[in-house]
């Protein structure tokens, strides 16, 4: 080591500094030998123009003691030039032809003489088209998981529920319906012989099966009906189930995440260690509004037939046979039961006890009409069909590792929306040569397979708390068909009808002058007229059907590592929502309705509630199916064709075994 003396020490201290203060002084930057002079940029104002703005008047308020009411714009446009009116048969009671149509003679003096007249034409009115529409809304979705959760050194390979006995069960629950499936009609023939067959379906329904709640068939219903009986009020869905549960729970497991650990007294660091699997909570909707008001008139006038049939058929099936292991009889059940709802409403709006005419004799008939034709049939036909088949069958096996687990393997959501408003044309008089066909049915089916199994490992066991659940299902059918229309208002033809109807046919299109001086037409000026030389076929039709296939078969086990019995368990396999609901509002007619021939009206309602105790599992005992579909991974279960990698699996988490089956709809943590 060499060493120096003081003085030499002290000079290469004082060297030492002088270079670092050398270098301070090359690396400082004088900015102010380097200022640049901001050039200063002057730049051009832009003219601005001023506009002068004048308001003289000022704007006042709406004045609701304002009592001017602006007339009502005439319907017919009469000129004021007088014209001689041409010369009348004896033999005749109307009046000039306009249009080529003769009009009634409401203008001769005391001695018959023709007097001046005021000439008028009348605008021309459109018919009403057919309308037609095939609505087909279908939803289809498989979601059959598999996962294996925990360090159990385990695989569970059950028997496996396919779609094959849910869709048994939709055919004996579709035996119960009266109403057999119908294939789209589209031709006028093939919507009245959907129309009879429903007739003679609905005539025939036996009535003895056990499963049958209500079964109502009368010329009209009239109330509220939940599951077979005559209510005031009807059930709110909300008060069953609510549809923001999902989105609170969201919220309530945002706030709350990260808080499983805490510190312990002995400053360790502590897990709240728990288990939660939830392999159900679907919910399948299907909702249709229809609201039919295409064509309408004060006075309905039939050649022949008037057939009308309303018919609500409701069926709620479920299949609930749990197997649940004694090995959780200590655990909370949940004491939510299942719920079934057949909600049905009819009700007729009567136009003529809520709209009195006050025009009379006094203010005048009719003195003219106009004339629009159909050629053929007229048909009005809604047709919409809904439904949902889900597959929800899950298959897992699950330990606790003092760790906080959770598993969600349904929570699916489908849902079918349909509305519809038609608004058309209003007539005062319709003429139909042929007959009208009236038809507005619902049918709504819900068929859930909810046959759980929960079992356990013979090894399993637990000190914690606990809780179950495989039940609180909710199915519910809601149908309401209103009819606007008066309660008492068909009549036979009258004479003078009848002849108008013959003119009509005849190609002579004549109202005959009896029918222009009816109550219905007073104080009208002229006449709005429909003429259909067919049928008026009027067809609503929705049927809504939900599937759902939820038998879950979930394995308790051991943790091979690190068991820890004051787990706490939660276990959810039911909290499934089957909902239907269906509106029709159709307009009948809001006057009379005279007829030639027959007048034919059923309303029926059928309501059905199936409810099986027999499960699909062959073993009644949970543990022993368990054990059974149970198999220890090892080295020799390896298939010789199988490349995977060899590991000790006894001492692997079941994770590095077995494939999730649907990895975005299920999450696992450890």
């Amino acid at each position: 080591m060499t060493t120096m003396d003081k003085f030499t020490e002290e000079i290469s201290h004082f060297i030492g500094f002088f270079h670092i203060s050398l270098e301070n002084a090359r690396a400082r930057e004088a900015y102010t030998e380097f200022a640049v002079t901001r050039a200063q940029f002057e730049v051009e104002k832009l003219p601005v123009h001023t506009s002068e703005f004048g308001a003289p008047f000022d704007l006042l308020g709406f004045d609701p003691s304002f009592g001017y009411r602006s007339p009502a714009p005439d319907h017919w446009y009469v000129p004021t030039r007088l014209v001689d009116a041409p010369p009348v048969p004896a033999d005749r009671t109307v009046g000039y032809a306009m249009d080529g149509r003769p009009l009634p003679d409401l203008f001769k003096d005391a001695a018959g003489t023709p007097m001046k007249t005021a000439h008028s034409f009348s605008q021309e009115i459109d018919p009403p088209g057919s309308i037609v529409n095939h609505f087909s809304q279908a939803i289809s979705l498989s979601d059959d998981d598999y996962f294996g959760v925990g360090g159990h050194g385990l695989a569970f390979n059950p028997d496996t529920v396919d779609d094959a006995a849910v869709l048994g069960g939709f055919e004996e629950a579709s035996a119960l319906s009266p109403l057999g499936n119908f294939a789209r009609a589209g031709s006028s023939e093939d919507l009245i012989d959907v129309i009879e067959t429903v007739i003679k379906q609905l005539e025939g329904v036996p009535g003895d099966h056990d499963a049958i709640q209500l079964h109502i068939s009368a010329t009209s219903i009239d109330g509220i009906y939940v599951n077979g009986e005559l209510v005031e009020e009807t059930p709110v869905i909300e008060d069953y189930h609510t549809f923001d549960d999902d989105e609170s729970g969201e919220e309530e497991d945002a706030g709350d995440q990260g808080a499983n650990t805490w510190i312990s007294d002995d400053g360790t660091v502590a897990i709240d260690a728990s288990v939660e699997v939830h392999t159900g909570g679907n919910t399948l909707i299907n909702n249709v509004v229809l609201q039919n008001i295409w064509t309408g008139a004060t006075m309905t006038v039939v050649g022949g037939d008037h057939v009308e049939a309303n018919a609500i058929v409701q069926i709620n099936a479920l299949w609930d046979a749990d197997d649940i292991s004694a090995a959780v009889s200590g655990w909370t059940k949940d004491a939510s039961a299942n719920e079934m709802y057949n909600i049905a409403t009819f009700d007729h709006l009567d136009t003529s006890s809520g709209s009195t005419s006050n025009a009379s004799g006094a203010d005048g008939y009719p003195a003219f009409w106009a004339v629009t034709e159909i050629h053929g049939d007229l048909m009005i036909v809604n047709w919409l069909e809904q439904i949902i088949f889900m597959s929800d069958d899950d298959v897992g096996i699950i330990s606790s590792s003092g760790v906080t687990t959770s598993v969600i393997a349904g929570d699916n959501f489908a849902v079918n929306h349909a509305s519809v408003f038609e608004l058309g044309f209003f007539y005062d008089l319709i003429i139909i040569g042929g007959s009208i066909y009236d038809a507005n049915i619902i049918h709504q089916m819900n068929v859930l397979f909810d046959n759980d199994l929960i079992g356990a490992t013979a090894d399993f066991q637990t000190s914690g708390e606990g809780s179950f659940s495989s039940s609180g299902n909710l199915l519910w059918n809601e149908a309401r068909i209103g009819t606007i229309g008066d309660a008492d208002r068909f009549d036979a033809l009258s004479q003078d009808q009848a002849d108008t109807l013959a003119s009509f046919a005849d190609g002579n299109g004549t109202v005959a002058p009896e029918l222009l001086s009816d109550e219905a037409f007073a104080g009208l000026q002229g006449l709005r007229v429909l003429y259909i030389s067919g049928d008026l076929i009027n067809l609503q039709y929705i049927r809504q059907t939900n599937i759902l296939g939820d038998s879950d078969q979930i394995a308790l086990a051991m943790d091979a590592i690190s068991p820890d019995l004051d787990a706490t368990w939660t276990v959810e396999t039911g909290s499934n929502a089957l909902i239907n609901n269906a509106t029709i509002i159709d307009l009948d007619s809001v006057g009379k309705t005279y007829i030639g021939g027959e007048q034919y009206s059923q309303e029926t309602l059928f309501q059905a509630e199936l409810i099986t105790s027999h499960p699909d599992f062959g073993n009644p005992n949970p543990d022993a199916l368990v054990n059974e579909a149970v198999l220890f991974l090892d080295d020799s279960m390896l298939d010789q064709g199988d490349h995977s990698p060899t590991y000790d699996a006894s001492c692997l988490p079941s994770d590095y075994d077995g494939q999730t089956g649907d990895g975005v709809n299920s999450m696992i943590g450890h």
